[in-house]
């Protein structure tokens, strides 16, 4: 997992000149000691500059943060608050910044002890307003040490995703197979998110994938495969074809990559590319995933973009997958109902061919990919990775454009049944609250395409605010309504 960003929060106390400054200092100490205690202490970095009503001191304090590696900031309000100079902070730094503010610790110090932080927040997010400047703001953004701490907490996956997004370059292969529009990827937005993107030709890729054949690494990343999959790799003699498609797409990531320290790849998987390379490619589109470099399947630009937030924001693999099929009432009836607080409408089937990570897998098997089987040879379409997903929790998201160029996301939690799927490829019994709703309301209105992705983990309170501030309209981000809750396009009579 080495495709993203680490963090390093600078904190950066601020104090109105008619405060005590040390009633900042001292509880912008207290708040470190804090986060120590609790957290990682490398996430954060004390900046030792307090902010006192000074243009002078907000320089002083930019060029200490930038000196000690911070990518991303936290202005700490310990008492009212300096509102010109700890706002022109957040303007020329050049990461993510967070605001907050010092709860009073004691009724019996309100008089020389007293900060008013809780009113300085006010004139703090006001001028961020006049200035357009975008700064994260917790829910509730006034607290004590250990809570202000706790908010910092959640903001260092938001920041991470944001940060990654900055240096992120996607790298695409071939157009969308015909009769997939609905994979459409409008590049204005990318370049609107800092995002870049390189489209090739599938036809550049098989000229490097020819280039690599009789690699000398080929051997070392067979025996890597085959350790991965064990008693599951029931194709062994396609094994050296995978390691040289591996082979060749890391050497692209790195030829390519440019000034951009993250990638992300969306890959064409069919109509001819089983025919040409004698393959299919999801086993080793999972293997790189599992490293921290997405890989989206059918040249699924918003595919890959969503999975890259989503592996910054859990620190962990995540997988894209069809919202693909209903389970059978029998099948329902049988192992769901009564064992699991679940309607039928609440449940789906999350599918693909085989590109999840063989670690999200119950147990995997490397094999041929059975719906291509059906119009093509067997053979040339070996290296899908099935199993069952693992049970858990899972959040299912997605950020895309629209044909005009409108950023839309929606987020749902849910989890993944401990139920045998009875089917083919890598797929999990879902279920989410109000699905059936959601599928209807948020899905088909707003035209997601049938690709969601998958983190594993409940990561929807991050996801919502990595959305939020990389500028996607609060009203175009779908959640699952809770019953009784009504969508705007929901039938108020049914």
């Amino acid at each position: 997992m080495t495709n993203m960003p680490k963090v390093k929060i600078g904190i950066v106390a601020v104090s109105r000149d008619c405060f005590p400054e040390s009633l900042s200092v001292n509880r912008r100490r207290a708040l470190v000691e804090a986060y120590k205690a609790k957290y990682d202490a490398a996430d954060i970095y004390e900046c030792p500059v307090c902010i006192v009503e000074s243009e002078i001191h907000m320089v002083q304090a930019l060029e200490d943060v930038k000196a000690n590696g911070c990518n991303a900031l936290v202005v700490y309000l310990g008492n009212f608050g300096p509102e010109i100079s700890e706002t022109l902070l957040a303007k020329h730094f050049d990461g993510p910044s967070m605001f907050v503010a010092a709860a009073e610790e004691t009724g019996d110090n309100l008089m020389q002890g007293r900060g008013d932080a809780y009113c300085g927040m006010l004139n703090a997010s006001y001028n961020l307003k006049l200035r357009n400047i975008k700064a994260y703001i917790p829910e509730y953004p006034v607290g004590t040490a250990e809570e202000c701490a706790a908010m910092i907490h959640e903001f260092v996956p938001i920041a991470r995703a944001v940060v990654g997004l900055k240096s992120l370059k996607i790298i695409s292969f071939g157009p969308r197979p015909l009769n997939f529009l609905a994979c459409n990827a409008p590049i204005k937005q990318l370049y609107n998110l800092g995002v870049e993107i390189e489209e090739n030709s599938e036809l550049d890729l098989f000229e490097a994938f020819n280039k690599h054949a009789g690699d000398p690494r080929i051997p070392e990343v067979v025996k890597d495969m085959e350790a991965e999959l064990g008693k599951g790799n029931k194709k062994p003699e396609i094994l050296a074809k995978l390691a040289q498609y591996e082979i060749t797409l890391l050497d692209w990531v790195e030829q390519h990559k440019g000034y951009r320290e993250y990638i992300a790849i969306a890959g064409k998987c069919w109509p001819a590319f089983q025919t040409q390379f004698g393959f299919v490619p999801c086993y080793v589109n999972s293997r790189l995933t599992g490293r921290g470099i997405p890989v989206s399947c059918e040249v699924d630009i918003y595919g890959a973009l969503s999975e890259f937030i989503g592996t910054c924001v859990s620190d962990d693999v995540v997988t894209l997958l069809d919202i693909n099929n209903t389970v059978p009432a029998d099948m329902f009836k049988e192992s769901i109902e009564g064992k699991f607080p679940y309607t039928q409408k609440d449940t789906f089937m999350g599918f693909h061919c085989g590109n999840t990570c063989s670690s999200k897998l119950t147990s995997c098997n490397m094999k041929y990919q059975l719906i291509m089987a059906r119009s093509l040879p067997e053979e040339v379409t070996q290296g899908t990775l099935e199993g069952d997903i693992i049970p858990g929790d899972i959040t299912f998201y997605r950020l895309q454009s629209t044909a005009d160029s409108k950023l839309r996301a929606y987020i749902a939690q849910g989890e993944v049944l401990p139920v045998a799927t009875k089917s083919f490829g890598g797929i999990g019994i879902f279920a989410i609250p109000e699905m059936g709703r959601f599928y209807r309301h948020v899905l088909i209105e707003g035209n997601y395409p049938h690709h969601g992705a998958v983190a594993f983990g409940n990561f929807g309170k991050a996801l919502f605010e990595v959305f939020k501030f990389i500028g996607v309209e609060v009203d175009e981000i779908g959640y699952n309504q809770p019953a009784g809750v009504r969508y705007p396009t929901e039938n108020p009579f049914a």
